[in-house]
């Protein structure tokens, strides 16, 4: 299981006239983009391009913090039409990825400790991107 996040970028900030260090929070989830790559295995789960990965990643990091008695399935909905653009799901196998816009394709299902090791390298990545957009990444929670 990985999240691969390539192209950072924030191509709305300049149009509203902010930086990626000045900007409010609720600006920069929705304006740090990145292209985004879920597999398993070497098979593509789901890709996309400009996904908001800020915002995805500051969910996945608040969803990790939650107590297992109450961590239900986590679904990302930010400004898609239709919530679900990845989602994880427990089954009696183990915890797979999908979304909802290739119902067809989810990963194989992975233990608790391999799903939060494969979520902690992407919120580590998308950290990392943020910082070199010039923005400080302690608004996305460590996982």
């Amino acid at each position: 299981m990985k999240f691969e996040c390539r192209n950072f970028g924030v191509p709305d900030l300049p149009r509203r006239g902010l930086a990626a260090s000045s900007a409010p929070l609720e600006i920069l989830l929705v304006d740090i983009e990145a292209d985004l790559v879920i597999s398993d295995n070497g098979r593509t789960v789901w890709s996309e391009e400009a996904v908001q990965v800020a915002e995805l990643a500051y969910d996945l990091s608040r969803w990790l913090h939650l107590g297992d008695r109450i961590r239900g399935d986590f679904t990302f909905e930010s400004s898609y039409d239709e919530p679900g653009a990845v989602q994880i799901v427990a089954t009696d196998e183990g915890w797979r990825v999908g979304s909802a816009f290739a119902a067809d394709t989810q990963s194989s299902p992975v233990t608790w400790e391999s799903l939060v090791a494969a979520l902690v390298a992407f919120i580590e990545d998308v950290r990392a991107g943020v910082g070199t957009l010039g923005g400080d990444p302690d608004f996305i929670p460590q996982p």
